[in-house]
């Protein structure tokens, strides 16, 4: 189930949310969508569902176009939106026979089983929805946007404000359910983005900033300035490093270490050198690894 999005902009009275965002992603890949709060992340995922139009520009679902009064397109995408509003009221399984009901599903307490088993359900099914945790409720949001086995799957925060034992739990849920659909999530978390994406999309002030997988998305901080870590078995002055080329800034940390941040493509050749020369002995020296976290700031700020 493949994605274009063509030139889509938004305006809300006076504010321009997107402009002239155009990207596409491929039938089966796992598209993760950062950005700042505001970037306009969840606008570009309800204009893709067919819950929002856009102001100009538009999307296309396999070749057909997204509109809010096409029933079709709806029946191929399961969303579940960023509040996951729910019918606090009914039981589980009475929630899922009236979501199916409203996709005209096919013998569905089969489905509904099928669903239950698929989203570790089958303990809170006797139980109101309103009873369940934060991170069940998330379970039944992933069921019903999963009931009608859609091709696209569109998750917005998906795993925002769960502790850590259900995030990893909807983690691992949502990199099982991705191994047959295309899935797009927005998320905060880094670490949630380099486990399960294919693809990483990051948007600022309504930009598209970068579109490339997590590696590539990692290493955009190395581009631009390198970290390298030092450290000698006895203590030495900073200034030792000043006869070094390539040395933008050198920081000093309270256990003794070295951080040279370096334009240089590596500097711990020339660094092996000058300990060698000065009679000291190396006890760290390995460049600081970059981060999604790192790249994500660079690009964003």
């Amino acid at each position: 189930m493949s994605v274009q999005v063509e030139g889509i902009s938004k305006i809300y009275g006076a504010q321009l949310a997107l402009d002239q965002i155009s990207f596409s992603v491929d039938s089966g890949t796992v598209l993760g969508i950062l950005g700042p709060n505001g970037a306009g992340k969840s606008t570009l995922l309800k204009i893709i569902t067919g819950y929002l139009r856009p102001t100009s520009g538009n999307v296309r679902i396999n070749d057909l176009l997204v509109d809010p009064d096409n029933q079709e397109i709806k029946k191929l995408i399961g969303y579940l939106p960023e509040n996951n509003p729910l019918y606090l009221d009914l039981y589980v399984r009475e929630y899922l026979r009236l979501v199916a009901g409203l996709y005209q599903i096919s013998n569905r307490n089969k489905r509904i089983d099928e669903i239950i088993g698929m989203t570790g359900l089958e303990a809170e099914i006797s139980k109101k929805i309103g009873s369940l945790s934060k991170g069940y409720r998330q379970r039944v949001g992933l069921a019903q946007a999963l009931i009608h086995d859609p091709a696209l799957l569109i998750l917005d925060e998906p795993t925002s404000g769960l502790d850590p034992a259900q995030l990893v739990e909807i983690r691992q849920l949502i990199r099982n359910i991705s191994s047959n659909k295309t899935v797009l999530f927005s998320t905060h978390i880094m670490q949630e983005a380099e486990a399960i994406c294919d693809k990483v999309l990051i948007l600022n002030q309504g930009k598209v900033v970068a579109l490339e997988t997590p590696e590539k998305i990692r290493n955009i901080s190395l581009q631009k300035i390198r970290k390298i870590v030092v450290e000698f078995s006895e203590p030495v002055s900073v200034r030792i490093f000043d006869s070094l080329e390539g040395v933008a800034k050198t920081e000093q940390s309270s256990s003794g270490k070295f951080y040279l941040s370096s334009d240089a493509d590596d500097l711990r050749a020339a660094i092996f050198r000058l300990a060698v020369k000065n009679n000291l002995t190396l006890i760290t020296l390995h460049e600081q690894e970059s981060t999604m976290e790192k790249s994500f700031l660079e690009l964003v700020k």
